[in-house]
């Protein structure tokens, strides 16, 4: 059999483990309500990634982004009595756009408490300020300009606009998902991301601001 009880409690065995994972997200949260808890670890495996890639943007150490995906988890550990039951009832699970908003509210509380957000969404908007070989001294210099000029737009985004961006880019989400992630419509979305991604390539590859 690949699931035996030992104890009371229900535990899945290797072949079982591995039907669990390619089992979508809704599939796992109604296994989990049934007692087993290879589920949720199956859940975490899924999507820790994702959660690491958004929460590193707001704060300077990669130690502090594992605590912020370790906490954001285990509020969705503790809320999961009650939310994937409402998962299972309306169909395919929201799971995903349910942890991202559990993960950027912890990251956004952890940045107004005294931690600065730390955007480097360089590469996605400037995709050739990597240094090259052979850069010239020259080169080198105009690259770091490129970079600073980025990072200071991306500080100077909107706060939707930037949320939009980052769960673009960093989680790859497609825009149905961050519309329902940040609760504005899909359209919104995308509208949020075009300009975003304009401003940061007119600072880009535009004259400098004076002043």
């Amino acid at each position: 059999m690949s699931i035996r009880e030992t104890g009371g409690r229900v535990v899945a065995m290797p072949s079982r483990r591995m039907a669990l994972e390619q089992a979508p997200d809704e599939v796992l949260c109604r296994a989990f309500l049934d007692g087993e808890e290879t589920a949720f670890e199956v859940l975490v495996t899924r999507h820790q990634a994702l959660v690491f890639s958004l929460v590193r943007r707001y704060v300077s150490r990669p130690e502090d982004a594992a605590d912020l995906v370790q906490g954001a988890f285990l509020r969705a550990l503790e809320a999961s009595q009650r939310v994937f039951g409402r998962f299972t009832r309306l169909g395919p699970a929201p799971f995903r756009s349910w942890l991202v908003r559990i993960a950027l509210n912890l990251a956004r509380n952890h940045a107004r408490q005294g931690q600065r957000w730390r955007p480097v969404l360089v590469e996605a908007v400037a995709d050739d300020v990597a240094q090259a070989p052979g850069e010239s001294a020259q080169e080198s210099l105009e690259r770091a300009e490129r970079e600073r000029r980025v990072r200071a737009a991306v500080l100077a985004l909107p706060r939707r606009q930037r949320e939009v961006l980052t769960l673009r880019i960093d989680g790859g989400l497609p825009f149905k998902d961050i519309a329902q992630t940040l609760g504005i419509t899909e359209n919104n979305a995308k509208v949020q991301f075009h300009h975003a991604v304009k401003r940061l390539k007119a600072s880009v590859d535009g004259p400098e601001e004076k002043g």
